[in-house]
């Protein structure tokens, strides 16, 4: 679909009331036949036809009217970004298959959908120690595999994703609740920059210069799914904005994975919740690659995450390489470890000392496991 300048200036009209939901815009432009159209009624004659109250087609005209297409193009064009249109050719097609398609997008850096194998990671912004490791790690291993990380660019779960793709130098996007011209928290301003310096993108919905509104965050949390092939859930209260990912993923038929969590956090009930209802469980980068599609898997370098443990094997004493492989499945004791290695409690008691200061292993309710963060 092509549109004329006056058409895309009056859709950027439109999209600027953003208290309507993209399916009513998407319905008014039907009845109409164009954004210009819309703009031309009276607030009764929009009111009628559209079949909404007086009131808000007061409201929306009035917004609509005041909104300067053709600066918010001018801005966006000065920060280096774009407006796609849906129904254009770089419009994100796996968007049109979400139940509210939007009706455009300010993009600023590259959003590269097809050479882009794209997972989203989200979870609380109060993330505790475990969380800020679990989130590195995972996304530090995808990363440096190809993976494309997909998340809000807020405090917590998503500033740590980010942040992991940009430190490995590769591409990461990020889906925000305000316009592109204002990135919120303040503090994450540099991290924008070093998203589009490694070749990802911010991206949304609002008009350029859009506040941080409570109404707006929710709703972005749907084009983080709608634009990921797996959504990886880490931290979350019972009650978050990462479940309102997971659950529109699942709504739009894409899986949801989940790290699971202490039981005494209240940021882990939840993951372990998820978890409870069926989630697939994520203890390394691994688990979230092997959910892939196979077609997504064939454009991704996993050679180096599969053979990690071989590799780190080289630096291991051959005690060491043993207590791995006796605590690769389960959590053993002391007198496990010691039995199976052949040796006394004093000898296996240091090798043991050794290993949990070099963060291979942790030692829970005198169990031995493996740390994999």
């Amino acid at each position: 679909m092509i549109y004329n300048d006056e058409e895309k200036i009056a859709l950027i009209k439109i999209n600027s009331f953003s208290y309507l939901r993209t399916d009513w815009l998407q319905r008014l432009l039907e009845i109409f036949g164009s954004a210009q159209n819309i703009l031309k009624q009276s607030s009764r004659g929009l009111s009628e036809e559209g079949r909404i109250s007086l009131k808000t087609a007061e409201y929306f005209l009035k917004t609509a009217n005041s909104t300067d297409g053709a600066r918010e193009f001018e801005r966006t064009q000065k920060a280096g970004g774009k407006i796609v249109f849906k129904g254009e050719t770089d419009y994100p097609a796996p968007l049109l298959d979400i139940k509210e398609p939007p009706l455009l997008l300010y993009i600023r850096g590259n959003l590269d959908i097809e050479n882009s194998v794209p997972v989203a990671m989200v979870g609380t912004r109060k993330i505790t120690p475990y969380g800020k490791r679990a989130a590195t790690k995972l996304a530090q291993d995808l990363a440096q595999s190809g993976i494309t990380l997909v998340s809000g660019l807020a405090r917590g779960v998503d500033s740590a994703a980010h942040l992991a793709a940009v430190r490995s130098k590769k591409p990461t996007w990020a889906l925000i609740g305000t316009g592109i011209g204002r990135i919120y928290p303040a503090e994450n301003k540099e991290l924008a920059h070093g998203i589009i310096d490694e070749g990802g993108a911010i991206i949304s919905e609002l008009p350029f210069d859009a506040p941080p509104l409570a109404a707006h965050f929710p709703r972005r949390n749907r084009l983080i799914a709608g634009l990921s092939r797996l959504v990886v859930v880490i931290e979350g209260e019972a009650k978050s904005g990462a479940l309102i990912t997971a659950k529109m993923a699942l709504e739009q038929g894409i899986d949801v994975l989940a790290v699971p969590g202490p039981i005494d956090s209240p940021q882990s009930r939840g993951t372990n919740g998820l978890i409870k209802e069926g989630a697939a469980v994520v203890v390394d980068a691994r688990d979230i690659i092997d959910a892939l599609p196979v077609n997504s898997k064939l454009a991704l370098d996993t050679k180096k995450l599969y053979n990690k443990d071989e590799e780190s094997k080289q630096d291991l004493t051959e005690q060491e390489i043993k207590v791995l492989e006796i605590i690769a499945e389960d959590a053993k004791s002391t007198d496990d470890i010691a039995e199976g290695l052949k040796t006394d409690i004093a000898t296996i008691s240091g090798i043991l000392f050794a290993m949990e200061v070099n963060g291979l292993i942790y030692c829970k309710d005198g169990l031995y496991a493996k740390n994999r963060f």
